[in-house]
């Protein structure tokens, strides 16, 4: 089993494998395990010229960089020049961008291999990929010897289609896919990389806010979203975040200084540093073997030499409320651009331009884009824009200096669980509607958006159930070198398992 996209770098310089092999080999696996509905768009016939390019500068000793020939995913809300970018919804069915974002740029500058784009709940508003109009997207690990020893004698037969668990979201594709071995990236507004990486047992990183380029990342909160990265080790993470951070000319929120890609150290060394548990993080809902897990991991840090201490953050309790206020604040905005005349879906109801934009969104927006549009334009009413939006803007300022204190505290790292507990079955996750699910599983790393801190979701254990279980840690903004370094010793002495599928399904192997 390939642990990291790494040594498909060395496999490839090494003339072991060639790009066009590789690309071949991940085509295949993605259609061995469709079932899992975790693309919207491959994009075979780009991935194999892509690929075909790579392998001649190869030929040529010439290769673009370090990700050269790596095949990767893109979450679907990533403008991709010449491929559909929907936003899982039928308000961008059909629409090709004439530009890429920047991220996709860059890691094609690399001389990445993009082979699709992969499924997401409806322009990530959702905390389970089970929102948009492609379907959910189904977490591998449903069809893991680890958890299907463990769960089936205990699934009712009647119920055997739907046991399978959801991946997280609203990047659940692009966790899935990483699981099929290569790279993918993802957003993150409130959780949306983190919380299915911990699901999906891989690794999610959400960097600094400004470090890299939102251009081209189709908006749901401006202030908030992060392009993620999802990979199958920290150190993939790093070679990653080296490829994409840094200004942007066409970001004017991006960093001014030029970024330099670091390497992590081979054996990373915690003794002189000092963890944070934040006391709040030990929140309503937070399953007694997620708390086992986070109590286990803090020992590992104080038997290494590490200083633990349990510290606050007094205003977290209100967080989730605030982000809510803020992110359907400005989810109204940004979706005012979808009005039938531009692109993407137009009605066909032409009685006046009132009714075809009325018309439009009805038929190109779901119930919970609808919603978060109408609760957003309630908070911005000139009669309440001071008693909501404003005053949820203080309270993201008292969040962000409780992070500030923490940290000039002499703290280094916050160790905190990523989610409240490990995935849900499908059939289960959707009795509660997208917004009591969403505010549920947000209320662990939505602080880290509002603060504009980078954090990651390392995966830890595996449940009672055989399902991944990652616990998070949050770093001083662009201190993503200690917070790699960090995240890597963890997943040193944690050594999670690989997923085991059973003897039927290896033609669907993900190693």
């Amino acid at each position: 089993m390939l642990r990291a996209s790494l040594r498909q770098v060395s496999a490839l310089k090494e003339g072991q494998v060639t790009p066009t092999e590789l690309c071949h080999k991940c085509l295949a696996l993605i259609k061995s395990t469709k079932l899992l509905n975790a693309y919207i768009t491959v994009a075979e016939e780009t991935a194999l010229k892509q690929a075909e390019e790579s392998e001649e500068r190869y030929r040529r000793g010439t290769h673009s960089g370090v990700l050269d020939g790596i095949p990767i995913a893109v979450k679907d809300n990533f403008n991709t020049a010449g491929i559909e970018t929907t936003c899982a919804s039928n308000m961008l069915k059909g629409y090709i961008p004439p530009y890429n974002a920047t991220v996709v740029q860059k890691l094609q500058d690399q001389g990445a291999v993009l082979l699709g784009k992969t499924n997401l709940d409806e322009f990530a508003m959702g905390s389970g990929s089970t929102d948009g109009v492609f379907g959910p997207v189904r977490n591998p690990w449903s069809y893991s010897r680890q958890y299907k020893e463990k769960s089936a004698p205990k699934s009712d037969p009647e119920h055997e289609e739907f046991k399978w668990v959801i991946t997280g979201g609203s990047s659940g594709g692009s966790a899935a896919a990483c699981i099929i071995f290569h790279v993918a990236l993802g957003s993150d507004t409130g959780g949306s990389t983190r919380n299915p990486a911990a699901h999906c047992g891989v690794v999610g990183l959400k960097p600094t806010y400004g470090l890299i380029s939102r251009h081209g990342l189709i908006p749901l909160v401006n202030s908030m979203d992060v392009p993620g990265i999802l990979t199958r080790c920290v150190d993939d993470a790093a070679v990653v975040l080296g490829s994409l951070a840094g200004h942007d000319p066409k970001d004017s929120t991006t960093i001014q200084d030029a970024f330099q890609p670091f390497e992590l150290p081979n054996m990373p060394d915690v003794s002189k540093l000092c963890i944070g548990i934040p006391k709040e993080y030990n929140a309503p809902g937070l399953s007694s073997e997620i708390l086992a897990v986070w109590s286990k991991a803090a020992d590992l840090f104080k038997n290494a030499g590490a200083k633990v201490i349990e510290v606050s953050l007094p205003h977290t309790p209100y967080s989730i409320v605030c982000y809510h206020v803020l992110c359907t604040a400005e989810v109204a905005s940004n979706m005012a651009r979808f009005d039938g005349l531009e692109y993407g879906h137009r009605s066909d109801v032409n009685e006046s331009t009132e009714s075809m934009y009325a018309a439009t969104r009805r038929e190109g927006f779901n119930d919970v884009v609808r919603g978060r549009i109408l609760s957003g334009n309630y908070f911005l009413l000139k009669q309440n824009y001071e008693d909501y939006f404003v005053k949820a803007q203080k309270v993201r300022r008292l969040i962000a200096n409780d992070f500030v204190k923490v940290f000039r505290s002499g703290v280094d790292i916050l160790l905190t669980p990523t989610t409240l507990s490990d995935a849900v079955p499908y059939i289960e996750f959707i009795k509660e509607d997208n917004r009591t699910r969403s505010t549920q599983d947000d209320i662990l790393t939505q602080a880290a958006n509002m603060a504009g801190l980078p954090a990651i979701s390392v995966p830890t254990a595996l449940s009672e159930r055989g399902l991944p279980v990652g616990l998070q840690f949050i770093g001083r903004s662009f201190q993503e070198k200690q917070l790699l370094t960090v995240a890597k010793w963890f997943e040193k002495q944690v050594k999670f398992p690989m997923i085991q599928l059973e003897e039927h399904q290896k033609s669907a192997s993900f190693s």
